[in-house]
């Protein structure tokens, strides 16, 4: 299935793509892609560096001609996304993507594909070993765990890289090129509650929301997507009046994806099972009704399942209740600079209890600190209402853009000149790297970009492969017209 991406133009990037995919590298996880652009460096005969966290630096001298210009770097992550439908038999940590082709994209058999970042790394890898594209001096720089905590960039040494110029591979829409991104932080949170033996008289239920879309709690916040942790509770919530006691919840599961699928064990007094699955059957139509045109094939089933020796013991259940029902989700503000672009929003991507805690994540993003941190008190202020501790973690800076950039004038001229239109100028509201890279080398002149991948960190997940080929065409122009020092 996956070999015929091997003959994909440009076959220079699509052969690395495809190592990528039969390489586990899910975030944290990604030892072997991290040894294999180490080996492929050093087949390659050039100079390899691997710092303290496992970022990896690979610098190619400059094709003849070319000293004088500035030093270009090539950079992006070597983790990816593990997600999968909750069919799908594969483990991340030991099982390649089976990738294969519909139609005029790349895609993945039931789990994320891996497009984000691995057309990123694959194209910086295509110009490392090419014979016969002229560029100054060129650094590739492939950090690590970007997804779940960007710790090769929190990590990355000053005066390890000599490069003036960051190209950023991680965009998501060819014909745009980025020039800013949102900051983020991570509200990790843990309710504890007492339990009691389930009372008397009560029948077990499975409460299940799935079939969600999910994707990007960043690139696809704005869609109006739903959350299937806040379906669950707001159902927990007005489900009380019927007696439903809880006894454990899962639901989520990566803080950076939307929820597709959150699951519940609750018991019902007996004299209420035709009422609690009456109700099931009305949210649903009620969900369904709000999100015909995002969710299609969002679904809310009831059914019977093994008696729980123990539930929450009311009082605590209801403040978990009220407290993740009240949590903001989703959209918070958009931007008033820049139209259509969401400036505040969080994901509350996680809720999972052990019989002894609730936990609970969430992931905000802003482009503006001010409204990241008031947005961090609130969720804390409710959490904390109900008893919950709360810890703020993983702050990383945005990325504000330099609209007298030198490298994007050049791109903007290149790409009007091959392509004959102009590309589009955006921040995007995601945590790119670039604002964490920027901390530590304040000089670099930095820009994103890249091919058209719709659904990151999705199953969905795809990449369009008419726009792989311009992407690569696009850099090996861009590299032509680098200026001097």
């Amino acid at each position: 299935m996956s070999k015929e991406i091997l003959n994909l133009e440009p076959k220079a990037v699509w052969k690395h793509f495809y190592s990528l995919t039969q390489i586990p590298r899910p975030s944290k996880k990604e030892r072997g892609a991290v040894d294999f652009v180490i080996k492929f460096g050093k087949d390659l005969g050039l100079e390899v560096i691997e710092d303290k966290v496992g970022n990896v630096i690979i610098r190619k001298p400059a094709t003849p001609g070319m000293e004088n210009r500035m030093g270009v770097i090539f950079q992006g992550h070597l983790d990816m996304v593990p997600q999968k439908n909750s069919d799908k038999v594969h483990d991340f940590e030991k099982d390649p993507i089976e990738a294969y082709v519909d139609g005029d994209w790349v895609t993945a058999n039931g789990t994320t594909l891996g497009a984000d970042n691995g057309i990123g790394v694959a194209a910086a890898m295509a110009v490392l070993e090419s014979k016969d594209i002229e560029h100054g001096p060129v650094e590739a720089l492939f950090t690590i765990d970007e997804e779940t905590g960007m710790t090769g960039a929190f990590n990355l040494e000053p005066n390890i890289i000599k490069g003036d110029i960051l190209m950023n591979l991680d965009s998501e829409d060819e014909g745009e090129l980025y020039v800013g991104c949102a900051g983020g932080l991570d509200a990790n949170i843990k309710l504890s509650y007492q339990v009691e033996p389930t009372p008397a008289g009560m029948v077990p239920y499975k409460l299940s929301v799935t079939g969600l879309k999910g994707g990007h709690s960043g690139m696809d916040i704005v869609l109006g997507r739903s959350n299937s942790i806040k379906l669950l509770f707001r159902f927990l919530y007005a489900a009380e009046k019927l007696g439903v006691r809880l006894a454990s919840i899962d639901g989520g599961s990566l803080r950076n994806a939307i929820p597709r699928e959150a699951f519940a064990i609750v018991a019902v007094p007996s004299a209420n099972t035709a009422k609690l699955e009456a109700e099931v059957k009305e949210m649903l139509n009620v969900f369904k009704a709000e999100f015909s045109a995002t969710e299609p094939s969002l679904n809310f089933i009831a059914e019977k399942a093994d008696m729980p020796t123990s539930v929450m013991v009311l009082v605590d259940q209801k403040k978990a209740v009220r407290a993740v029902f009240g949590c903001p989700n989703g959209v918070i503000r958009m931007s008033d600079s820049m139209l259509g672009l969401v400036e505040t929003s969080t994901n509350l991507a996680r809720v999972y209890t052990d019989g002894k805690a609730m936990y609970a994540q969430c992931l905000l993003r802003s482009s503006v600190d001010s409204a990241k941190d008031a947005l961090a008190d609130k969720i804390s202020a409710i959490f904390e209402m109900a008893g919950a501790d709360v810890q703020l973690t993983g702050g990383y800076p945005g990325w504000k853009p330099n609209p007298r950039s030198p490298i994007l004038k050049v791109m903007q001229d290149v790409y009007q000149k091959k392509f004959g239109k102009i590309p589009e100028i955006k921040a995007i509201h995601a945590g790119l790297e670039c604002g964490l890279l920027g901390g530590v080398y304040p000089n670099w002149d930095m820009i994103s970009f890249g091919p058209t991948i719709r659904f990151p960190h999705s199953p969905d997940e795809k990449v369009n492969i008419k726009t792989v080929e311009l992407f690569y065409d696009y850099i090996k122009a861009v590299l032509k017209e680098v200026p001097v020092k």
